[in-house]
């Protein structure tokens, strides 16, 4: 199931990434000579008008290779005028930052459709969802419904707030003084008394909180501010990992591998809600400043757009070599560490 899922996740991203690119570049009238799947080498080719359309046998990336971005094969034949290298710096930003785009988007409206049509747990309200069979919630008569509002003599007003409270007095003693809203009626319980919870070994009296499913303009924003934090997240990591301030657990395709399969053991919308956020993962490391991916290239093209002199094409395309070099050798140690990690 894991290998299926990393499959189809890597499928779709891959996919949709490239395509991005291969939709800008006819839009640039850029020339494609192959889109790919996979790397190494062709287990299956196709030629459709002047594009070769394969599958290769390594399921990790794709590829789209334009004309004048490297050496052109036999049999091809680069047309001069329709050289990535010889279109306007606007054109070649557009077409290398449509890949990332595409990512960005596709976890954008995954996300949206999560929070519309799944919703997300309400922990802005102390509200009981969901009462846990054979613990003191049930016990005492908890309803989905009900509103914690007071734990011992502590008022609380969010689902943190009472989680916080709950420990801290299961801390000093295993009963409790509940207070909850119920209607317009206030219903005090106590000395109830905390269930210990084998599992993970800590005191639980059982409820879940509430699932809020977000309307469909709620969806779109919510989507926007919860993609915006990641990124942020995700930038600090980089930017951690980068300097060696921050230790970051990176994973290679056999982490990703276990992960997806982990994601759909849950359930699909827990699927779909990984697919989002490795698009997201894809779209941002994409857009990294670092030779061979989207944000090296697009470097090239900022430094070329505010010093108003081009890089020399054979020194800037010998640097993507050496880059993608660099980034095969970093997702064979990755991969190496997976192994190791999922040995012990």
């Amino acid at each position: 199931m894991s290998i299926v899922a990393f499959l189809i996740v890597i499928g779709i991203s891959v996919i949709l990434h490239e395509m991005g690119h291969f939709l800008a570049a006819r839009k640039c009238d850029v020339q494609v000579h192959e889109f790919a799947f996979g790397m190494g080498p062709a287990l299956y080719k196709r030629r459709k008008g002047e594009t070769i359309w394969s599958f290769r046998i390594f399921p990790i990336g794709g590829f789209v290779r334009l004309a004048g971005m490297g050496e052109t094969q036999e049999g091809e034949i680069d047309d001069p005028q329709r050289s990535f290298y010889q279109k306007s710096a606007g054109a070649r930003a557009l077409l290398l930052a449509s890949g990332p785009f595409v990512n960005v988007l596709l976890a954008f409206l995954l996300s949206s459709l999560f929070l519309c049509a799944h919703g997300v747990l309400d922990l802005s309200h102390p509200t009981v969802g969901e009462v846990m069979a054979g613990f003191p919630a049930e016990e005492i008569g908890l309803r989905p419904g009900d509103t914690v509002v007071q734990v011992g003599e502590v008022e609380v007003k969010t689902w943190v707030e009472m989680s916080q409270a709950l420990r801290e007095k299961a801390k000093e003693d295993e009963r409790i003084d509940l207070v909850i809203q119920r209607g317009g009626e206030r219903i005090q319980f106590s000395d109830v008394e905390l269930l210990l919870d084998p599992q993970y070994g800590i005191l639980l009296l059982g409820i879940r909180p509430a699932m809020i499913k977000y309307p469909p303009h709620r969806a779109l924003t919510g989507a926007f501010t919860y993609l915006w934090q990641m990124s942020k997240q995700m930038a600090t990591a980089i930017m951690g990992w980068i300097s060696g301030r921050q230790k970051v657990e990176v994973a290679g395709p056999l982490g990703i591998a276990a992960m997806a399969g982990e994601a759909v053991k849950e359930g699909w919308w827990s699927f779909i809600s990984f697919l989002a956020v490795i698009n997201l993962n894809l779209g941002i490391l994409n857009l990294v400043p670092f030779p061979a991916l989207d944000g090296g290239r697009l470097l090239f093209v900022l430094v070329e757009m505010t010093s108003r002199k081009k890089v020399s094409e054979r020194l800037e395309n010998y640097i993507h070599m050496v880059g993608f070099a660099v980034l095969i050798g970093l997702i064979l140690l990755v991969t190496w560490q997976d192994v190791m990690r999922l040995l012990k």
